[in-house]
């Protein structure tokens, strides 16, 4: 009778290149949507290197320690947790922003919002539902002699937003403080006026939620996605207050859903702000209200 042992592990990739082959395949297996990039993030990550210098060290030998973490990193994305969560990071406007679970993963269409925010330069800056602080943060680094405040009802979140602040070098600038807008009188804490204020609240329905990928609703602060209902209820809250927080001439940037530029824009409107206006975002789908003080000040 021939006896056999228990079966021998895999090998571990001799290299870099080969241990991207596997993760991609892996991950591709899996019926992940990117999976090549998604190798590739993890792979740097795991070597602790920059993702554009990747290429560079592809043949390079894939030491042991590195190759565990590449393996947990694999088994954390199977799970759908996000990339920028598993790496601690996400570049929005060519800036690193540190993302837990507590905060929104940085999008790309909310550049949309920073490229029109940038057209005109503003002295005081108000963010409101911070998160990471990508929006205000940027705006700050953009900005070497504006000043701003971000709001957030999350202490979490506040801390990563904190944090970032501090990374870029814009913390003295930067007040971040408790906020809540579903609380009456929430504004009047707030030492306006403000040249510009900005702000990507929850604005999807409770309808939507369950469509969302993975990642979005099993691994995203629910509070900063879905402010229940209909998904207006953070624009119903927060526009009434923006007139009275504005200097003249002031703007109000609003991040919103595709199919919420027209209801957002009447409630714009209905609060008395003037030029309101839609600005599609890079797939042409509604993505920022724009909106200023009506001149009456």
């Amino acid at each position: 009778m021939t006896r056999t042992g228990p079966a021998e592990p895999p090998a571990a990739p001799a290299t870099a290149a080969q241990a991207l082959a596997a993760a991609r395949a892996r991950l591709r297996d899996a019926g992940l949507p990117d999976p090549a990039a998604d190798a590739r993030r993890l792979l740097a990550h795991a070597l602790d290197l920059p993702a554009d210098r990747l290429t560079l060290h592809l043949p390079d030998p894939m030491a042991p320690a590195a190759a565990a973490r590449l393996d947990a990193a694999l088994a954390a994305r199977l799970r759908r947790q996000p990339v920028a969560q598993i790496v601690g990071g996400r570049l929005f406007w060519g800036r690193r922003f540190a993302v837990s679970g507590d905060v929104l993963d940085p999008r790309p269409e909310t550049e949309t919002l920073i490229a029109e925010a940038l057209a005109r330069p503003a002295a005081r800056v108000l963010d409101l539902g911070t998160g990471t602080g990508c929006i205000l943060l940027t705006l700050l680094a953009e900005w070497p002699g504006a000043v701003g405040t971000g709001i957030d009802a999350s202490a979490a979140a506040l801390t990563v937003a904190r944090a970032n602040a501090a990374a870029l070098g814009v913390a003295e600038r930067a007040d971040l403080v408790p906020g809540d807008w579903t609380v009456m009188g929430w504004a009047d804490a707030l030492d306006g006026p403000f040249d510009l204020i900005l702000s990507n609240p929850p604005y999807i329905s409770e309808a939507e939620m369950a469509a969302l990928s993975p990642e979005v609703r099993d691994w995203e602060p629910h509070g900063a996605l879905c402010p229940g209902g209909d998904g207006l209820g953070a624009y119903r809250a927060i526009l009434p207050a923006l007139p009275d927080l504005l200097a003249p001439g002031g703007r109000v940037l609003l991040e919103t859903g595709p199919a919420q530029g027209a209801p957002v824009s009447a409630l714009a409107r209905a609060a008395g702000l003037a030029g309101v206006r839609v600005l599609p975002d890079l797939d042409g789908r509604d993505r920022v209200v724009c909106a200023h003080e009506n001149g009456q000040k």
